[in-house]
């Protein structure tokens, strides 16, 4: 854990463009963490976070929910969204307010007015736990953008282009980051590296992401 993760960033640092169509909001969500987090644990006691199979039969490393009229699966029948969990066979958790006000105002901070998120999916990282590249691309309406909030320990996230193969930069999110991506990066290829080991003081040896779409 970077003992200066928790510091404000300076003003010049705190809405940076990474490629067209995307903003990285450093601390953004910082100011809503103690809703946030209240919100998750009710979540996350009514649906338990799960490690999905992809279609190809592998187990993912992360462990996966979902909250609002949507949530995201994924197994041998391939990639989708659902009213209804899997697991519980019940419809997935509300959506928080603080959730989707965050997301909103994320949202019109890096140009999108009018967001209003359906689904957010939420992955839960330990040591180790990565994301492979890939897009997201499931939703039906893929003008609206992607709103993805860091909680936690620190991560590498990888923000690439419209081909898995093009170039990636390497961003660092700590605690309370905020990145919203859409428009002409919408599709952009995008991934996480194995999370390092540490100890963050409000969610221990966790990373938790909360990735806010219009999916329906």
């Amino acid at each position: 854990m970077d003992l200066f993760d928790d510091l404000p960033p300076a003003p010049d640092e705190a809405c940076t463009a990474i490629a067209p169509g995307a903003v990285l909001l450093r601390g953004f969500a910082r100011d809503a963490v103690a809703a946030l987090l209240q919100a998750l644990d009710e979540i996350t006691q009514a649906e338990p976070p799960q490690h999905l199979q992809t279609p190809g039969g592998f187990t993912m490393s992360v462990q996966t929910t979902s909250c609002g009229r949507l949530g995201w699966v994924s197994d041998r029948h391939g990639y989708r969204y659902t009213t209804h969990s899997p697991h519980t066979t019940l419809p997935w958790p509300a959506m928080p307010a603080c959730f989707a006000a965050l997301a909103h105002d994320a949202a019109a901070q890096a140009g999108y007015p009018g967001f209003e998120a359906d689904a957010c999916l939420i992955n839960e990282y330990v040591p180790g736990a990565k994301m492979s590249l890939h897009q997201d691309k499931d939703e039906r309406d893929l003008r609206a953008p992607i709103v993805s909030v860091s909680l936690g320990l620190p991560c590498v996230f990888q923000f690439g282009g419209l081909q898995r193969k093009a170039p990636t930069q390497r961003l660092r999110l700590a605690h309370g980051d905020v990145l919203v991506w859409g428009g002409p990066s919408r599709l952009a290829f995008h991934g996480v590296l194995p999370l390092a080991d540490g100890q963050h003081p409000l969610l221990g040896r966790r990373r938790v992401n909360l990735t806010f779409r219009k999916a329906g």
